[in-house]
């Protein structure tokens, strides 16, 4: 019988503990979770989220896998004393908040809906939006959830181009790659949207520079990594009429301080990390097939490539 640590933030056990039950009795697996520690040498598997209490995976020895809650790993990947192949999570109901999450604030902004449910007076303000098929839409980060957004945008007729850091393909979507690619979609995206890891190369990819690349009153929807934005350069390029508008999800600082120049900021969109949760249900299936393969000696499901960090 494997026994699995659950090691995440208080309340989760809570949240997570008759899901994983069931995810495990339909996966016809006998498991043991726990929330205690005791003999780190006896746990199979643990099912890890940052700041749930274990910083030093030495003690593990006899651990088959780390398999995390959360579909970012970069506050664990880059962890010396992580030896055990880490899965990261990739679950259904987290992809489908993303698409949702994305689709619904570009579309919000390509019709300019903000102009009508903030008027304060009677305006008839007859400015028709274009068709999807004349916007451009730019997604920054082409793996799971970012090619599932594309994916998305691209069937509303929006004209979507697609940047990452290797090459892929993705239906309907006008793919770039590398350095060498990243300006011209910035050049063309009338609505961006930041969907990359963070990784040393991506830590303030957006930043006056590559700010300035956009067309002038861009849009910006951040339900990233809040490290992939140069915050003060944003701000600047607001206050310029360079970005028209800023959603951001994701921050440096989580919560947002209540101080922070964003909460005030007329075309400054916050919301308060929503964009995308791991749904305990969906989740704790993930997280049983993964324990399931490892017993039966088939490939871990999400694996983490450590040499590209994700």
């Amino acid at each position: 019988m494997p026994k699995i640590l659950f090691s995440a933030p208080p309340g989760l056990w809570a949240e997570y503990r008759a899901p994983l039950a069931r995810a495990f009795e339909e996966a016809g697996i006998a498991a043991e979770v726990t929330t205690e520690t005791g003999d780190p040498a006896a746990i199979d598997y643990v099912v890890f989220a940052p700041r749930g209490g274990i910083s030093d995976f030495t003690p593990f020895t006899g651990a088959k896998a780390v398999l995390s809650l959360w579909a970012g790993v970069e506050t664990v990947v880059g962890n010396p004393t992580l030896t055990q192949p880490l899965c990261r999570m990739v679950d259904a109901g987290l992809e489908e908040g993303m698409v949702e999450w994305v689709t619904g604030h570009v579309l919000r902004h390509h019709l300019g809906i903000d102009r009508h449910i903030r008027a304060t007076a009677p305006h008839w303000d007859k400015r028709v939006p274009p068709l999807a098929r004349d916007r451009t839409v730019a997604v920054l980060g082409l793996g799971e959830l970012g090619r599932a957004c594309a994916g998305a945008l691209a069937a509303l007729r929006f004209r979507v181009l697609g940047w990452s850091r290797t090459a892929r393909s993705v239906v309907g979507v006008e793919c770039h790659h590398g350095a060498e690619g990243l300006r011209p979609v910035l050049e063309r995206a009338e609505i961006l949207v930041l969907l990359l890891p963070r990784t040393p190369e991506t830590e303030g990819l957006i930043d006056a520079e590559r700010l300035s690349w956009l067309p002038q009153g861009a849009v910006l929807l951040n339900p990233g990594r809040g490290a992939l934005l140069d915050e003060t350069a944003v701000l600047a390029a607001l206050d310029a009429g360079r970005l028209g508008h800023a959603t951001l999800d994701v921050f440096r600082v989580e919560p947002l301080p209540p101080d922070h120049p964003f909460w005030s900021h007329p075309r400054v969109t916050v919301t308060p990390h929503i964009a995308s949760e791991t749904r305990p249900a969906s989740a704790a299936r993930v997280i049983a097939e993964n324990v399931r393969r490892a017993e039966a000696g088939e490939p871990l499901l999400f694996r983490v490539d450590r040499a590209r960090g994700y």
